[in-house]
């Protein structure tokens, strides 16, 4: 029997043992800086998922828009350059002002009428002014 104890059924000592005391706190700062460790390094691997899910989001979104404009071309070094084949070519004519007025009017040609209201005047008239 140990002395500064008491003694279980099984010749378990309990008691205040200087050195268990000691190791015990040892063994507990020791558990306490573990978990620490370990929370840490959860929350390194948390914020490096969340950082590269980031980045592949912008990736992806970087993608997406340089494949939806056609004119835009991505080179096998990342580089952007631009397409030769969508230019559009222009008739040396297509910037004027007044080109094919003309082109959608019928002309249609008068014809008399003896009646006020059938006539092409009237006509005229109510679909400028009434409609």
């Amino acid at each position: 029997r140990k002395e500064g104890g008491d003694e279980d059924a099984v010749g378990f000592v309990f008691g205040s043992d200087g050195e268990s005391d000691e190791e015990s706190a040892d063994d507990d700062a020791e558990l306490l800086r573990e978990l620490e460790r370990i929370k840490q390094e959860r929350e390194e691997e948390k914020e490096r998922k969340v950082e590269e899910e980031r980045l592949l989001r912008e990736q992806q979104e970087n993608e997406a828009a340089l494949q939806g404009n056609p004119l835009l071309e991505v080179s096998s070094e990342g580089k952007i350059t631009s397409k030769a084949s969508f230019g559009v070519k222009r008739r040396w004519d297509d910037d004027v002002i007044f080109k094919n007025q003309s082109r959608g009017e019928q002309q249609l040609q008068p014809r008399f009428i003896n009646d006020t209201i059938r006539n092409d005047f009237h006509r005229k008239f109510l679909d400028k002014y009434m409609k």
